[in-house]
């Protein structure tokens, strides 16, 4: 991840988003130490009230299907694993960050969330087969590769794409002119920032040229797919939305087909529902 020292002022705008709670900064801490364990992780949830309720009912969720409730914390890391805490920790970050419009492409209030957990959800539900790690790791890829339109976003609004001569490109083709970075770019760069695996950076950066991915592969392909779904159900869809080109490798890694994009469509509004119910619970604003 080199970029000319040209585009650090987009890169430092990154910093301007809204910041992490505290205890979820420590509980992912403790997530990336293998010394730590998964008392220590529950102890540590319990002194956030929002966290400890968001982490119950997501280990209550229909996706986990268990036939008893789970109650206590201590229960719900356990369901949960280290993987899906991260996830929960960082959906309900992401939800307050992207609660805005972003106008620059061309995204309403709203949009860019139920677009970015659907895209989680589907990427999860794309790599099941590969392993639970894979499944919750392309989740945490997913919920992220948009991320870096947050920081692009004001300068694309002063810019007329409507030109001929921006006719026939993709957007990330425009970013990278524009700018000299891309969305997904910076999206990687605030995965570094929060002390995420080479893996997920590699996969976020790298889920709209998936075969270009080193470290990540497989869960940039399984982002990738997720996005392309997610676009074609018209979830999130903004002025990027219709440039969206499908790589034939991805589709071969996973075997997608027709009959895993229903399954997907049967799948995922409920999924985004369920989710955005969650956060909105816990007074934890979302759009």
């Amino acid at each position: 991840m080199e970029k000319s020292a040209s585009v650090s002022l987009l890169i430092s705008s990154l910093g301007n988003l809204p910041a992490m709670p505290v205890v979820a900064q420590k509980v992912l801490s403790m997530i990336r130490n293998p010394k730590s364990n998964m008392a220590e992780i529950a102890e540590l949830l319990s002194l956030d009230q929002s966290l400890a309720v968001l982490v119950l009912r997501w280990a209550n969720s229909a996706y986990y299907g268990l036939r008893h409730p789970v109650t206590t914390i201590n229960q719900a890391v356990v369901v949960l694993g280290q993987q899906a805490i991260r996830n929960v920790i960082l959906a309900s970050t992401v939800a307050t960050m992207m609660d805005r419009p972003v106008e620059g492409y061309g995204l309403e209030k709203g949009d860019l969330w139920q677009h970015s957990i659907a895209v989680a959800g589907a990427a999860r539900e794309i790599a099941k087969d590969k392993g639970y790690e894979i499944a919750e790791e392309a989740y945490t890829a997913g919920l992220l590769a948009d991320i870096g339109k947050l920081a692009l976003e004001t300068l694309l609004r002063g810019i007329d794409l409507s030109s001929p001569e921006w006719q026939g490109k993709s957007f990330e083709d425009l970013e990278e002119q524009f700018f000299g970075v891309d969305h997904a770019y910076l999206g990687a760069e605030l995965a570094r920032r929060w002390n995420l695996p080479a893996r997920l950076m590699d996969a976020i950066e790298h889920h709209h040229d998936p075969q270009d991915s080193k470290e990540g592969r497989s869960l940039a392909y399984a982002v990738h797919l997720a996005d392309y779904s997610i676009m074609a159900m018209g979830i999130g869809l903004g002025r990027d939305g219709l440039q969206y080109e499908l790589d034939s490798s991805a589709v071969d890694f996973y075997e997608f087909n027709d009959d895993k994009i229903g399954e997907l469509i049967d799948v995922i509004p409920n999924f985004i529902e369920s989710s955005s119910a969650m956060i909105r619970a816990i007074n934890i604003p979302n759009a």
